[in-house]
């Protein structure tokens, strides 16, 4: 009988890691590179493999051990492994002078083929147990086994809850978890499998400055995070011609100023969009919680997008339909005014159908909106343009003021038809400010 001694291998800069796992029994024949048990530490857990193949013949450590590179495993029965195939003698290290090999190989007949790069090295910890998923800072108190069954799931780690000596996982607290996240109403599964973003510390590349985000910047964070997750976003890009438009706006400018109103081009929008939001019900709507049903409303406040010193920031003009435009160009005023002097009060935020965003008088061509959910639309504008557009009647090229739109909508409640559909009624409207009359 041949007893040969496993000792824990070299770990890096790690001690007294302690053991969470035992994976052999006595009696048990293991193979070489075969897990024998899993240690952890509070930055990471990683298994220990056989050195060599043989029968475990006693374990001299137990769960919760703490151990440190070069302490005793186990012994191992190595006899049925280390014994001579064949009766060929053993040949003994040894290494001829450079000048003999040279004299005495032959050189090949044929170039030998080369390895496969995919081949890994015969030691090596395994890349997916040895990883964690990380909740505040510390490591996940899972094995790797079922840190692995996890990730194949889809599962964070760091939303389920232990069951195990000292809250340590198991494979029945992901199986349960799962269940239960399978089991909420739509929209409401929260464990995407997104590991946690890595805590970098930039001050070791150079000089860096901290500034805390403002109020509105951290509950409008969460809210778009929330609303990107939640909602599957598609974008239809389109263009339209507010060559007349724009010369109408500029013809009531005296007019409207005269009555103490700034006159916008988002005034004529709302209009625009309202009448769209007629046509076509779904995109004036709202997905109820069980996601099995549409509310639909009778109602048109839409909302602007309005930047402010502290951040974005989304009033609401309610009625848009019963107002003319001069009425929406001067509530578009005073709500912009109280959102900057920060006096915008909360109820005028709410109640939203629709919103609009427009970064034209900041540049860009095109942009992804984010939906302001529950709705389930939003409209973006980007700078118009002056470009040359092909007109088939007097088969020439005429300068016409382009504006790009961005509509983007839940598929889940808008298909893509729909949306095209969306932005070419939008496309009509705004191409003859009479439309908007109607």
């Amino acid at each position: 009988m041949s007893i040969k001694e496993v000792l824990v291998p070299d770990i890096g800069s790690f001690k007294d890691v302690e053991i969470i796992e035992l994976m052999v029994s006595v009696g048990d024949a293991v193979a070489a590179d075969a897990s024998l048990m899993t240690v952890e530490s509070d930055k990471a857990a990683m298994d220990i493999p056989a050195p060599f193949a043989g029968t475990v013949k006693e374990i001299k450590l137990k769960v919760g051990d703490k151990v440190s590179e070069g302490s005793l495993i186990l012994l191992m029965d190595t006899s049925n492994v280390d014994a001579p195939a064949s009766a060929a003698p053993v040949v003994k290290s040894f290494t001829p002078p450079a000048a003999t090999v040279v004299a005495t190989v032959p050189p090949p007949s044929h170039l030998a083929p080369e390895v496969p790069a995919h081949i890994p090295p015969k030691h090596r910890p395994d890349p997916v147990g040895a990883s964690a998923q990380f909740c505040d800072g510390k490591p996940a108190h899972a094995s790797p086994a079922v840190r692995r069954f996890a990730r194949e799931l889809g599962a964070d780690l760091c939303r389920v809850k232990g069951s195990g000596p000292r809250g340590r996982i198991l494979k029945e607290d992901v199986q349960n978890w799962i269940k239960a996240e399978l089991a909420k109403p739509t929209g409401e599964a929260i464990g995407l499998g997104i590991a946690p973003a890595p805590v970098v510390d930039f001050a070791q590349f150079g000089e860096v400055e901290t500034q805390t985000l403002s109020r509105i910047k951290k509950l409008s964070g969460v809210n778009l995070h929330r609303n990107w997750v939640t909602a599957p976003h598609v974008t239809q890009f389109d263009e339209a011609d507010i060559t007349d438009l724009e010369d109408f706006r500029k013809s009531m400018t005296d007019e409207a100023a005269k009555r103490g109103v700034k006159l916008t081009l988002l005034a004529f929008m709302m209009k625009a969009v309202v009448n769209a939001l007629r046509t076509f019900p779904s995109f004036n709507a709202s997905l109820a919680t069980d996601g099995e049903s549409l509310v639909l409303k009778k109602y048109f406040h839409v909302g602007f997008a309005c930047d402010t010193p502290d951040g974005l920031v989304v009033p609401v003009i309610r009625d848009v339909n019963k107002k003319d435009v001069m009425d929406i160009a001067r509530e578009l005023g005073e709500l912009a005014e109280l959102a900057r002097e920060r006096k915008l009060k909360v109820d005028a935020m709410q109640g939203g159908c629709f919103t609009i965003t427009s970064l034209g008088g900041i540049g860009g061509t095109q942009f992804t909106p984010i939906i302001n959910c529950p709705e389930v639309a939003i409209l973006g504008l980007s700078r118009a343009e002056m470009k040359p557009v092909w007109n088939k009647a007097a088969k020439q090229f005429e300068p016409r003021l382009m504006l790009p739109l961005s509509l983007s909508y839940d598929h889940r409640v808008i298909d893509g038809a729909d949306g095209a559909r969306f932005t070419s009624h939008l496309r009509l409207m705004l191409s003859d400010v009479r439309r908007l009359l109607l």
